[in-house]
């Protein structure tokens, strides 16, 4: 007996993310795992429950911010015992954040972490600084994407691999030569 349907692929290839309650969507680490559960395929809500070990009423809820954010569409709809059971689907294959705020970063990177605690398999993370010219940090930058488009199976009995890349500029530290090393001194009447 099959437990899911036969579907098609997201809508769109590329989804820009740039709406305010886009930003607001994605400010919850839930959220963040939802969508990267929705990555490869779609799942209803009893099936989401089931695999971010969380309740249903909450993963309803946060689907339909998901939804309401553009993020997340009904794929397909199925009767089953007297009811309908929607599949949720991510409205895109890869979604791009063109200019990240903090509170989206904050709750990804929380995702990322608890994707990572809840791994069967040993993890790799690493974190270097490196000295790079801008076309340089762009190549690399390219590159990277091209290696990780490229890398996947697509398999369908293979395990799920999650996947964070980022590349970003460091701010640049404060030189000691400007900061003020005198100590003023308040005298009180």
């Amino acid at each position: 007996m099959r437990d899911q349907p036969s579907y098609r692929p997201p809508p769109e290839d590329v989804l820009e993310i740039g709406a305010p309650e886009q930003f607001a969507a994605l400010a919850h680490p839930l959220r963040q795992r939802l969508l990267f559960a929705l990555g490869h395929r779609p799942f209803t809500v009893r099936q989401l429950a089931a695999q971010l070990d969380a309740k249903k009423g909450n993963v309803a809820h946060h689907l339909k911010v998901l939804r309401e954010a553009g993020l997340v569409h009904i794929a397909e709809t199925r009767q089953v015992r007297g009811g309908t059971e929607q599949y949720y689907q991510r409205t895109a294959r890869h979604m791009v954040v063109a200019e990240p705020q903090a509170a989206g970063t904050a709750a990804m990177l929380a995702a990322f972490a608890q994707e990572l605690d809840r791994s069967p398999a040993k993890t790799h993370l690493t974190l270097r600084h490196l000295r790079l010219s801008p076309a340089k940090a762009r190549e690399l930058g390219e590159t990277l994407t091209q290696l990780v488009d490229e890398a996947e199976e697509n398999a369908e009995d293979q395990p799920l691999h999650g996947v964070l890349v980022a590349l970003y500029q460091q701010v640049p530290p404060v030189p000691p030569s400007s900061t003020n090393l005198t100590t003023q001194h308040t005298q009180l009447p």
